[in-house]
């Protein structure tokens, strides 16, 4: 006994709990530790037990305050009668409502026989729809093709054949699950399990529909049509309620669930709602300045690119990218020019070049002025 914990540090309560808070503690640690969270956890599985046995002795009044006064010598069987395993650990059989608070869908204690076999909700089909860069910016309309169960026409989803029903599982009365109790040193123990004569379904089909083989579902192949809004992006996922899987015993509808993927385009990038573009320019286009023709999503404008532009320069055109996905308006368009430089020069071209560069001063070059001065300063 020596070894033992204290209980209440076990539940982690104040010795002067009320049975509210101590059956409020007990909740919390046995669902932390419970086997069906921690299969094959040995460590888990011995705080399991510990908790059960201080609330097994802390939720009876009398063991509780033979506890109080004695400690663990006060419900130890082998310290006089009446201890912790007086009438077999009779205390457990309220355990059962306690687990079917806590773990409800679990398996291994009482409750949940009503949801396993109640409504369950259809799974999701997921698509991938690829876009070009416009149709995204834009929206359109898909047709897209998807593979689904429904309801079998011939049997009109019962499963049973033409002039035949279902009957009711005798074995486990409809509700799919078959319960049995074992004796445990802490008591008994309700196991709830799949019904195996009808396998959960709670009815049991004799005559089997011949078209869907007794499911009640066949797979069949349809196109809808699906509308992509503007200003979608890439890896973004649309969500169509109700267009997945059907439910099962009176479920929802799964959903249809599109994620989108975008063609790369020629010269256009994207950024959530702004456009980005590379354009080049010549060498006088870019000293001088020059009105030049620039693509948009929407189609070519005109724009003026100011004397003495340097390459990597970015201009903005407001109002000239995607639109936005919801609501008026739309982002912008970036342009970033690059000064290239002729190839292919006749002699002619190149004596005219050297004449003009040896007809330029220091001040026509200011970055190549100060790069130079730099190298004196470092190399000086």
């Amino acid at each position: 006994m020596a070894d033992k914990r204290d209980y209440y540090e076990v539940l982690g309560v104040q010795k002067g709990a009320s049975a509210d808070e101590i059956k409020k503690a007990y909740r919390k640690e046995a669902k932390k530790y419970h086997p069906d969270l921690h299969p094959g956890d040995k460590a888990c599985e011995a705080k399991f037990k510990e908790v059960n046995e201080a609330y097994e002795v802390l939720s009876d009044s009398d063991k509780k305050a033979r506890y109080d006064q004695f400690g663990h010598a006060g419900v130890d069987p082998n310290f006089g009668a009446g201890g912790a395993g007086a009438g077999g650990y009779g205390g457990f059989g309220d355990f059962s409502d306690i687990f079917s608070d806590i773990f409800g869908g679990f398996g291994g204690f009482g409750g949940g026989g009503s949801r396993r076999n109640g409504p369950r909700r259809g799974a999701d089909i997921r698509k991938v729809v690829e876009l070009t860069f416009e149709e995204a910016a834009f929206g359109c309309k898909k047709k897209l093709t998807i593979d689904k169960m429904e309801d079998c026409s011939t049997c009109h989803g019962s499963g049973a054949k033409p002039g035949t029903s279902p009957v009711t599982c005798g074995r486990c009365g409809g509700s799919g699950q078959v319960t049995t109790q074992t004796r445990t040193p802490l008591g008994y123990m309700r196991n709830v399990s799949v019904c195996p004569e009808c396998r959960g379904e709670g009815k049991i089909i004799k005559e089997p529909c011949t078209e869907c083989r007794g499911s009640g579902k066949v797979r069949v192949s349809k196109t809808i049509e699906v509308d992509i809004p503007q200003g979608i992006n890439d890896g973004q996922t649309m969500q169509i309620s109700g267009a997945g899987e059907p439910g099962t015993r009176g479920g929802a509808p799964g959903d249809l669930l599109i994620t989108i993927r975008l063609k790369k385009h020629n010269i256009f990038t994207r950024d959530e709602f702004d456009v980005y573009i590379t354009i080049p320019i010549t060498f006088v286009q870019a000293a001088l300045g020059a009105c030049i023709k620039v693509p948009t999503i929407s189609g070519v404008v005109e724009y003026d690119i100011p004397p003495e532009t340097q390459t990597g320069s970015v201009f903005r055109l407001r109002g000239k990218g995607i639109p936005y996905i919801r609501g008026k308006g739309r982002g912008d368009q970036y342009v970033t020019v690059e000064v290239e430089t002729p190839k292919n020069l006749t002699q002619s071209q190149k004596d005219l070049l050297r004449e003009f560069d040896g007809s330029l001063e220091e001040k026509n070059y200011k970055k190549r002025k100060g790069f130079i001065d730099t190298m004196k300063e470092i190399f000086k």
